[in-house]
């Protein structure tokens, strides 16, 4: 992917079945600076059975009157509204992408010509979708949330075997929110030694910080739901963030990865002007005349550091002066 941090902000279902609120959703995403706008596309009769329950944070933020099928129903963008976001978001400058969670939805974002593929956790496990996902030979970017080492490496197994050969991996923790003592960091390091692929955050912590100190230990792609108002009714609105903490984050992930820079240790060119300011010279304590001994008694250090370098100390200390000094002059033997 790409070389800076990609940065996804996901839509998710947020948008509540409104055209209208994507497109004021992209508008966000494009105002914050994001890379990618992500979208959910799904049929609810092919995503879950009639009977399926909700997750205990679906049922917390949307009651428990209806089943997981008729809350999803609702959630449901068209193939005409889809085709539409598309084109608002080439208007906006935004790459428009969505996630698809059965065939049929991923034959059609393969025909809407989506770049490459976001696979969620939840899928992780589903063979049959692994295989159509990879047949269409376009780089995958998949969340791990819930699964274990081996199960990532199944899926990465069946992804190759079936064409896909550009596969990137998104560290991640399937509860909304995820408690910050189940984040869990370090894991971005084992994925990446394991399965020696590109590694990057999906996050669902409240708040900026653990995307942000995902990018400083080496994340190259972040995922964060993002919302128009917390307050909306609907499953995934409160972990998410509001627009102005969405372009607080891309900012701050910018500035850290400038900040992250190279390996070497060298002045930097913002600070080599202070080098003769910050550091200290060997200078005459007193009045030293030509003839005299330098000793402790009559030599000191101090700014600035445009004359000899007190790391020569015991290499100046017993010379003979070889002209006069006043006191606090720089010795330039």
């Amino acid at each position: 992917m790409a070389n800076k941090v990609l940065v996804i902000a996901e839509a998710g279902v947020n948008h509540n079945g409104s055209l209208d609120n994507a497109k004021k959703m992209i508008d966000a995403a494009a105002d914050a600076g994001v890379d990618i706008i992500k979208f959910q596309t799904f049929k609810s009769e092919g995503l879950v059975t009639k009977n399926a329950s909700k997750a205990s944070y679906q049922e917390a933020n949307t009651g428990n009157s209806d089943s997981q099928l008729s809350m999803l129903k609702k959630l449901e963008l068209s193939e005409a509204d889809h085709i539409e976001l598309k084109k608002y978001c080439d208007q906006k400058g935004i790459e428009f992408l969505s996630t698809p969670f059965d065939n049929d939805s991923i034959n059609f974002l393969d025909k809407l010509g989506i770049r490459f593929w976001k696979v969620p956790s939840g899928e992780i496990t589903n063979y049959p979708y692994l295989v159509r996902i990879a047949r269409t030979k376009k780089p995958v970017i998949m969340s791990t949330g819930m699964a274990e080492l081996s199960e990532i490496r199944d899926a990465i197994d069946v992804l190759k075997s079936n064409g896909t050969s550009d596969i990137s991996i998104l560290h991640c923790n399937t509860q909304y929110p995820t408690p910050f003592v189940d984040v869990n960091l370090r894991v971005m390091n084992t994925l990446k030694e394991t399965f020696g692929v590109e590694v990057g955050y999906s996050d669902h912590t409240l708040g900026i910080e653990v995307p942000i100190a995902a990018v400083a230990m080496g994340a190259t792609i972040i995922e964060k739901h993002f919302t128009l108002d917390r307050n909306m009714e609907g499953p995934d609105h409160k972990a998410s963030l509001e627009p102005y903490e969405l372009k607080k984050m891309v900012e701050s992930i910018r500035n850290i990865e400038l900040a992250i820079g190279g390996n070497e240790k060298k002045p930097t060119l913002s600070e080599s002007e202070n080098r003769s300011v910050a550091r200290k010279s060997i200078v005459a304590k007193c009045e030293i005349s030509i003839g005299d001994i330098f000793t402790e008694d009559n030599l000191t250090t101090k700014r600035p550091g445009n004359g000899i370098s007190p790391m020569r100390w015991n290499e100046i200390l017993g010379k003979a002066a070889t002209k006069n000094y006043l006191e606090d002059e720089l010795i330039d033997e």
